[in-house]
């Protein structure tokens, strides 16, 4: 015999401690499944506080507040079964990340999660309490289970335990952050426990940027053969609904005298009406990462109350890029572009600059800082006398040209975007308090040959170069000194990036990285030399979009003071 039941996943995008603004937007999903009498609506992991609160956890009242949100919501559930994730406490002030089972006015539940997570950007132990206790719940004949994110991922953990305990249906709420190649890991772990528990499994994730990471959403209704029912969109909001059709449980232990057994008011049985037609676009690689960037932009600058950018625009690859993501996120009108040419600038740099704005359609501000950098010069030259110009004379430009956006933030209210990209802050190839100064590094995480890449796509995209093809054309130069290349300083880029990738995101030996790549040993040992010796600039840097497996900041954690080195014998 055969139960039907009809689902939707709310993929929101919730705001870290806006309680007011979280509870307006799952209202409002709740009343759209509940228009199309939807039997269970599903909200994502800590959907009423936002994933991750981090120390947000620490103040008292802000839990306080976050279970009073709940208990707001549990009288808009009249008709229908709500799971939502909230921040639980017990009387000794343990805190649970948890899942709330709501109906018809009523609490009906929680779940406490089982996994925290402790590794990569996660910190969970550092706040909640694992759960003991896994209810089962009933509705219109059909059983089901509730976990929480990383409940899922483990093979024989609580999943295979609900549903050897009859669960028919699983449903997993998750804030799961987004790095280039989740979706087919995601895939492979939800496959593997609809084969180890022949179930439903519901999996509901969020949308949205919060701080450095970001939220991919691709929801999804999968019946116990494997097959998708339903899939939510990426990188968007979305309401996905479907409708199951649950076998009648053989079970044993799901009687009603089980303590963990938690039978639901009836559903309604009356006709439903139809739900829409869904279509399904699945992006490509170079789609995603782009989208990644242009949603974590986006929220970053939206949700910490800003309105314009600022953003120094060079003429080359990795600002034009910042730029054109930029626009995508909050619209033309409100990216501001500053050309701060000087000496060395070349005129052909200068003049992509300004293709470069008129492509967009940007206001382009001019500072040319030659008279500012000689004003510089000249204040230092008593204690400068008799010195070779260096490097620090380099960096003055660049800190010129910081000082100069930190203006315009000042006086306007703009948030400086930086430009630059991953393979250049991994060895140092930044300035401190120059091109590293602003408030939001769009690129920080991406790595220099994925920045032709993305370049590329999105002319593509556009049917037109947006980009100037000189850009995409030109050897990459810092233009801090006469004819300079990042060469004259760097290994080739499509090199660098290999040595980078298997060094900061794998954690290779040196020895692994020469073998694995054949590349000169001195030139891999000069790389990771620059690698570590350039933590505390990059500790010094904004967040940015993290895109990749293992990014500078949440995910990879080294001390600043540190000697050990791999060249060295330790002993």
């Amino acid at each position: 015999m055969e139960k039907k039941l009809r689902i939707a996943l709310a993929q929101i995008n919730p705001t870290v401690g806006d309680l007011k603004g979280n509870r307006k937007k799952i209202k409002y999903f709740l009343k759209q499944a509940q228009q199309y009498k939807v039997d269970v609506v599903i909200f994502p992991e800590l959907a009423i506080c936002g994933y991750p609160p981090e120390d947000l956890l620490l103040k008292g009242h802000f839990v306080r507040d976050n279970l009073e949100t709940l208990n707001s919501l549990i009288e808009e559930t009249s008709g229908i079964v709500m799971i939502v994730g909230f921040v639980d406490s017990d009387e000794k002030g343990n805190l649970y990340n948890s899942a709330a089972i709501v109906q018809n006015g009523q609490l009906k539940g929680i779940y406490h999660k089982f996994e925290l997570p402790n590794y990569g950007v996660f910190d969970e132990k550092r706040y909640f309490q694992p759960g003991e206790r896994v209810p089962l719940f009933k509705l219109g004949g059909t059983i089901f289970g509730v976990t929480i994110c990383e409940d899922i991922w483990k093979r024989d953990g609580v999943v295979k335990l609900e549903a050897d305990r009859g669960a028919q249906l699983i449903i997993n709420i998750s804030a799961s952050p987004y790095h280039a190649g989740k979706r087919e890991l995601r895939k492979q772990i939800l496959t593997e426990r609809v084969r180890e528990t022949k179930t439903h499994i519901c999996y509901t994730n969020q949308i949205g940027g919060q701080d450095e990471l970001v939220f991919d959403g691709g929801s999804a209704i999968i019946d116990p053969d494997g097959e998708i029912i339903a899939k939510g969109m990426e990188f968007e909001e979305d309401l996905v609904m479907g409708d199951l059709r649950i076998r009648e449980s053989l079970k044993e232990d799901t009687k009603t005298n089980d303590k963990n057994y938690i039978a639901l008011d009836e559903v309604e049985t009356a006709e439903k009406p139809p739900l829409p037609k869904r279509k399904y676009i699945t992006l490509t690689r170079l789609e995603e990462i782009y989208s990644a960037l242009v949603l974590g932009t986006r929220d970053y600058i939206i949700k910490n109350g800003f309105k314009k950018v600022v953003i120094g625009l060079s003429g080359g690859i990795d600002s034009s890029l910042t730029a054109v993501i930029a626009c995508d996120a909050i619209g033309k009108e409100n990216v501001i572009g500053v050309s701060m040419p000087s000496q060395y600038s070349s005129q052909q740099t200068q003049s992509d600059t300004k293709a470069l704005a008129n492509n967009l359609g940007i206001r382009l501000i001019v500072v040319p800082i030659a008279s500012i950098f000689k004003a510089y010069l000249m204040s230092l030259e008593k204690e400068f006398k008799g010195l070779k110009r260096d490097v620090t004379e380099e960096n003055l430009q660049a800190r010129i040209r910081g000082n100069i956006l930190m203006a315009f933030s000042n006086k306007f209210g703009w948030l400086v975007l930086t430009t630059g990209n991953k393979s250049e802050t991994s060895v140092g190839y930044c300035t401190l308090y120059g091109d590293m100064a602003g408030g939001f590094a769009v690129i920080k995480d991406v790595p220099k040959m994925l920045v032709y890449e993305l370049a590329c796509y999105r002319n593509k995209k556009e049917s037109k170069n947006v980009i100037p093809e000189s850009i995409l054309n030109r050897e990459p130069s810092a233009e801090l000194k006469p004819d300079q290349k990042d060469s004259d300083s760097l290994p080739p880029y499509p090199v660098l990036d290999e040595i980078l990738k298997r060094y900061v995101e794998e954690d290779r030996s040196l020895e692994e990285i020469v073998l694995s790549t054949k590349f000169d040993s001195e030139v891999v040992k000069d790389v990771i030399r620059k690698v570590d010796r350039n933590e505390y600039k990059r500790r010094q840097s904004p967040p940015g979009v993290k895109i990749t497996p293992k990014a500078f900041g949440k995910d990879r954690r080294l001390p600043i003071v540190n000697r050990y080195r791999e060249d060295q014998e330790q002993v």
